[in-house]
């Protein structure tokens, strides 16, 4: 039967429906390995000397080991476990500058991540200049940047410093400027690795009521932190990973007390 021009119309919105339902984030069976080297080279002649007589490690070590979970837009979500138990490598894979080695990884949405403040800065050049140079690498065009950068600016606190170079920053002001760079580009998924701690207490306030602001307009969380405590305040749910496998994933106070629990029984 010949379809009408409305029919079209409505199969069409309705595409759009179902594509709008998608998560934003989807992990579909990740494994991620890493070769180990077990002595530190210093320098690629001392790499290739070692490399032609075969005395390169090559132990693989495999960090995340069939990991499967899904993110729905606004959602706010902890990664918990210990140190090593693959929180981190979650986030760098999300964000593209990771790969996995098996399985495969959907991100739907502008994604900015607070990883490690600071990356990706050109420490000899000025905080003005270095504004431009990380938004550039977040994704954000120069007109854009323009646009925001006064923002930028008054939320850092950084005002006195912009034509200073970055190489006689402290490193509290360079993750406040990293942190006011990434955070006022208003992105659809904020990554926050352990960085909540940036400044004074009062500037930790205002990052505290930018997160909300941006929790409040739809923004989705993934958050790693070892403090329960703010994983509780900031978010929903929480996925428990443990020697590379998913152990747990639920509502956050649950999964928190497993883990809590695991901890006391498995002192590391």
């Amino acid at each position: 039967m010949k379809k009408n021009k409305m029919d079209e119309l409505e199969l069409s919105q309705s595409a759009i429906d179902i594509n709008e339902e998608l998560p934003v984030i989807e992990f579909n069976d990740v494994e991620m390995e890493f070769y180990m080297g077990s002595e530190k080279i210093d320098g690629l002649k001392e790499f290739f000397i070692k490399f032609i007589k075969g005395k390169i490690d090559r132990t693989k070590k495999k960090v995340l080991d069939g990991i499967s979970f899904s993110v729905k837009k606004g959602e706010s979500i902890a990664i918990i476990g210990h140190n090593g138990a693959g929180k981190s490598t979650t986030l760098k894979i999300i964000t593209g500058i990771l790969k996995p080695t098996k399985g495969s990884v959907k991100v739907r949405g502008n994604v900015a991540p607070l990883l490690n403040l600071g990356a990706g800065f050109d420490y000899e050049a000025t905080a003005k200049e270095n504004i431009y140079l990380n938004g550039a690498i977040l994704g954000h065009s120069k007109k854009e940047l323009e646009k925001k950068y006064n923002d930028i600016v008054e939320f850092s606190e950084l005002h006195d410093y912009m034509n200073v170079p970055l190489k006689n920053f402290s490193s509290g002001m360079v993750a406040r400027l990293g942190f006011a760079i990434a955070i006022d580009v208003e992105p659809d998924i904020l990554l926050i690795d352990e960085v909540l701690s940036v400044g004074d207490e009062n500037f930790r306030q205002k990052c505290s009521a930018k997160i909300k602001e941006l929790k409040e307009k739809g923004a989705t969380f993934v958050v790693v932190s070892h403090s329960i405590g703010q994983i509780k305040q900031l978010c929903q749910r929480a996925i428990w990973i443990e020697n590379s496998k998913l152990v747990a994933d639920g509502p956050v106070d649950e999964v928190c007390a497993k883990y809590e629990e695991y901890c006391k029984n498995n002192k590391h």
